[in-house]
């Protein structure tokens, strides 16, 4: 079963609404520090006050206080460091490489996460080029002026969906597994091998997906807070940019519970073909065990209702039909070996009765 989360990605990096509203976010965060400097006074042409849009604004705006931390400290060190050389050095050669050399260990005393702040040293040499009264200040307050636009407005313009990655992951999720099963029932249907043929790894069921986006659920959700905490006063405003998805969360757990029990059959219904291929007997064959047949009704109803509980949609006569189908069935073959290969739906359907009680409430 393919990818369907990449396909996606892959579509939406090429359609132009996110590339305009980066550019637009990028273009009105590097021009607003540019006139509030003018206004201010600090030179006549504060170029430092639009390189941070430039240099930390990304598509994920939630990076940019930790990237704003670590140019403003960058900045601040290649001040201090160049001052303090020009104060005791006249330019020259000597002074030269003592800003070189100290620029380079401030680089790396200043790493974050193995990565040198590269920020130490620009700013330290071209302080040092620079060697205009006021310049060094000057830097420094420009730098700090477009760092705080870029951390305050950047976030405010055209927010990005931080929820985005795991409802599009969900999606995809809720896609394959309703091929598998869809497959699972035909061939039971038909008599065919229950558990279908072996899959390369390309397309493996995406049973580790749902774990993944409620990950990634949990890591936007802290980026939010993180992020949005100086805005808390504005709740309304706060509220409209970040909010999730009604019931993502729900659905997301629903998921990781059904990919475990849904694994569990799936498994058990490959095993139960191996042990039919290796006995060399005729009840071996999904035709000959009418256990197997009977039981492509009751994985039918089973993948309606996951589908419609993933869509989130109401699936209450889905789960019926389907606990229905799993007493008829363990009624018909109620021997252990069968009991066994119910028990993935059986706890199935335990979880989506869960998740049900639970929007309920």
């Amino acid at each position: 079963m393919p990818d369907l989360s990449g396909s996606y990605a892959a579509v939406r990096a090429f359609s132009p609404g996110p590339r305009f509203r980066s550019a637009a976010r990028l273009a009105v965060c590097a021009a607003v520090p540019w006139y509030l400097c003018l206004w201010w006074g600090t030179s006549t042409l504060p170029v430092p006050a639009a390189l941070p849009a430039v240099l930390i604004l990304r598509d994920d705006v939630y990076a940019a206080p930790r990237l704003a931390r670590e140019r403003i400290a960058g900045v601040a060190a290649g001040v201090v460091l160049s001052t303090l050389v020009l104060r005791w050095l006249p330019p020259s050669s000597l002074s030269f490489l003592a800003v070189l050399v100290c620029g380079c260990a401030g680089m790396y005393l200043l790493n974050r996460g193995g990565s040198p702040n590269q920020q130490v040293l620009i700013t330290a040499l071209v302080v040092y080029a620079t060697a205009l009264p006021g310049y060094p200040l000057a830097r420094l307050l420009e730098s700090a002026v477009g760092v705080a636009v870029v951390v305050l407005l950047g976030p405010l313009l055209w927010p990005p969906d931080p929820y985005r990655t795991a409802a599009d992951g969900l999606e995809a999720y809720r896609s394959g597994v309703g091929a598998l099963l869809e497959g699972v029932t035909a061939r039971l249907a038909r008599g065919g091998p229950p558990a279908g043929p072996e899959r390369s790894p390309d397309e493996a069921p995406p049973w580790s997906a749902p774990q993944d986006c409620r990950a990634r659920f949990d890591l936007a959700e802290a980026q939010v807070r993180a992020l949005f905490r100086p805005f808390a006063p504005f709740g309304p405003l706060r509220r409209r940019a970040v909010r999730p998805p009604a019931g993502l969360r729900a659905r997301l757990t629903l998921a990781t519970r059904t990919s475990l029990t849904l694994r569990y059959f799936t498994e058990e219904l490959r095993e139960r073909e191996r042990a039919g291929a290796g006995s060399g007997s005729a009840a071996g064959a999904a035709g000959a065990d009418p256990a197997l047949h009977d039981l492509a009704p009751l994985v039918r109803a089973t993948a309606d209702a996951v589908d419609r509980a993933l869509r989130g949609a109401d699936f209450t006569a889905e789960l019926r039909l389907a606990r229905g189908l799993d007493r008829a069935h363990r009624e018909a073959h109620p021997t252990r070996h069968e009991a066994v290969l119910r028990a993935g739906l059986h706890l199935t359907h335990e979880a989506l009765a869960d998740h049900q009680a639970a929007s309920g409430a």
